[in-house]
Parts: C-alpha cells; structure tokens; sequence
C-alpha cells in the first residue's frame, strides 16, 4: 500500500484524469438517485406531512391522488379494531381550476377536519391557518404554486368546478408533481369534489402503539371491498406508481450508468496507461524477484487509492450542490443507504478499472531494461 501510495503522489499527473472520472461517476450517481427520490417524495406528501397509521381506500388504490369514493360507514370497520383510536374520513380529488384568463388547470382537493388532534391534517397547517379556512370556500395553497394557478396573493378569488373559493393564507414546501394542492376543510372539499354526504376518500386511524399498525391492516384487508395500508406501505406504493408510470426512473437510471461506463473507461484507460509508462519500473522490480502477483496487487491498489480519492473529492460536491438545488426549489434526497450504494458502485468500478489495466503487465520483462 505504500508503495503505491507514493508511486501515486509522484506520478500524480498521470493519475488526475482517473481520479476525476471516479469523481464525476460518483457524483453522477448519487445525484441522480437523489434527485429520483426527491422528485417522487413530492407525490406522497398528503401521506409523509400527514400522522395517520392507517390509510383505509377504495379496492386496489395505486397511489394517494387516484383515490375512489367509499362509504364513510367503513368508519365502524376501523372503529371496531382494539388498537385503533379515532378514526377519520379524509377527502382528496382531482379538480379543475379555472383561471383568470379563462385557462384551466388540473389541481389536487384536500379536505381534512382541523382540529389539533386531526390526522389528515398536513403538519405544514399552523393553528392560525387551520382557524382561516374553516370559513366556507376558504383555501389554501403552496406559495410556488400561485403562478400556476394564475392567482396574485392573499385574498384573491377564483373558481374550482364551478364552485367560488377565496385564498386565505400559504404555505411552503408543498409544490405537487401532478398538480397543484388546495388545502381546505371537509366542507369545502365536498362539493368542489362532488362526493354525497355519505361518501369519503380515504379513512384514516392512529393506533395506540404505531408498531400494530400492520397488524391491523392485516385483519382490515380481509374486506374484499376496501384495501388498507400502514402509512409507510402506502407512501411506498405512491412513489413506486409514478415511478414505473412515468419512466423516468429509467431515463435517470440510463444516465446514471452512462456516467458509470464512462467513468469506467476514462479509469481504466488512465491506470492501463500508467502502469505501461512504468514498465521498465516493473521490469526492475521482477529482476529483483518480486512476482508478478505482488505487481498485480500494486496496480490494484493503485485503483483502490484512485477510488477513494475520487469518492472523497466527490462527497462534499454532492452536498454542496443538493444546497444549491434546495435554493432554486429542486429537491434532492441523500439518504445514508443511498450514499453507501454510490460509493460502493463507483468503487467497484475503480477496481475492476484497475483489473482490465492489468493487461498492461503482460509487457514487463526483465529484458526491456537492456534496450
């Protein structure tokens, strides 16, 4: 290790271009993975900023905004549980948002009661905004997403299925991926949503002890007419729809394995070309009577250094620039199990870079030094 350690510092020059091409591998994947994770956290916000355990819906529900009315007599389902305690309903619906301008735009309906100890509530909804819209056809939105929808700011009106709503109040960190959240309570949901008094969307319930929470889903799917999932179940499922709907978990991964095969070429071209510049070095070595299974695990260790100095340099890039994504309203997840796979992908490939520049060592004999 030694050894290569300094045959790497004195022949840095010819180690750089490998070096940048782990870093720029592993920066690419973790990125993008980061930028995957993020981009559909977006669609499970109602069930993330929510605290229900329990998410109780129509029969074969794929994610959270495809909801389907059931009947809020369901209600006792949940109710009769033992582990359950105050069970909800909780309205949710795709709208049409008319404009100023005469334009529409698809927006998302959340109805949920309002009270400090409501489960469907998004923690982003302060007392003081919960107070606001309890006045009928009172809403609420996300700040970004005022432009969308053609609106100025606080105060200003406009119409949801025909129906007249005024803005109260905004939150921020809500922006929605399939169309912009409208935060209001049941009353205002209902008609905007066209659900009967007895129908609902979801019903949600907190256990006693969150952790039998799967326990009770268990007992409540032997309903044929109704499907249930705990609350990270059904965030799960949420991200995983959108992710296999839209593709772009492909496109994203497509680019990221390109970064990869490209970092895997430009390393091991550059280790192939610097252990054939030292080949009179090696030939030294093996006239002396060092194997060559000892000068394979050089250059193997050459590549391990190489990894590692690329994944260190990479590191702080990637957390400086998810700063800057959150600043310009791009969100990027880096999880702990995230960063482990990227570096443990890009290092593999620093190695097996390292192993196809093995080839080079085929060259060294002892007789190049008397040319």
């Amino acid at each position: 290790m030694s050894y290569s350690l300094v045959t790497l510092w004195h022949e840095r020059q010819r180690y750089v271009p490998g070096v940048l091409a782990v870093g720029f591998s592993a920066l690419l994947i973790a990125l993008q993975c980061g930028l995957l994770l993020g981009l559909f956290s977006i669609t499970s916000i109602p069930v993330d900023h929510t605290r229900a355990d329990i998410w109780v819906g129509a029969p074969q529900v794929l994610s959270v905004d495809l909801g389907r009315p059931v009947p809020e007599s369901y209600l006792s389902r949940l109710a009769a549980q033992p582990e359950v305690e105050a069970p909800e309903i909780y309205l949710q619906g795709f709208a049409y948002w008319s404009k100023p301008n005469g334009a529409t735009e698809l927006c998302i309906v959340i109805g949920a009661r309002l009270d400090d100890q409501a489960l469907g509530c998004v923690d982003e909804l302060t007392p003081e905004l919960r107070s606001l819209i309890t006045e009928p056809g009172a809403i609420i939105l996300d700040e970004s997403e005022l432009g969308r929808l053609g609106m100025k700011g606080i105060g200003d009106v406009a119409e949801i299925s025909g129906q007249r709503v005024r803005l109260v109040g905004l939150v921020h960190g809500l922006k929605s991926l399939a169309g912009p959240y409208v935060f209001c309570s049941l009353g205002t949901a209902r008609p905007l949503l066209h659900l009967l008094p007895d129908q609902t969307t979801y019903l949600l319930a907190r256990c006693r002890n969150p952790a039998e929470a799967p326990a009770v889903v268990e007992r409540l799917r032997a309903y044929p007419n109704m499907s249930a999932f705990t609350s990270e179940d059904f965030s799960f499922r949420t991200r995983m729809h959108w992710l296999t709907m839209t593709k772009a978990g492909i496109a994203l991964g497509c680019a990221a394995a390109l970064g990869l095969l490209v970092g895997a070429v430009v390393t091991s071209q550059t280790l192939y070309a610097a252990t054939a510049a030292s080949l009179r070095e090696f030939a030294v070595l093996q006239a002396l009577g060092i194997p060559r299974w000892r000068m394979a695990l050089t250059v193997l260790a050459q590549a391990f250094w190489v990894g590692l100095t690329g994944i260190a340099l990479a590191v702080p890039v990637v957390f400086g620039l998810r700063e800057l994504a959150d600043h310009v309203g791009a969100k990027i997840l880096l999880p702990g199990w995230l960063l482990a796979i990227a570096i443990g992908v890009t290092m593999t490939m620093a190695l097996v870079s390292g192993l196809a520049a093995l080839r080079s060592l085929r060259l060294v004999e002892p007789a190049t030094l008397l040319r």
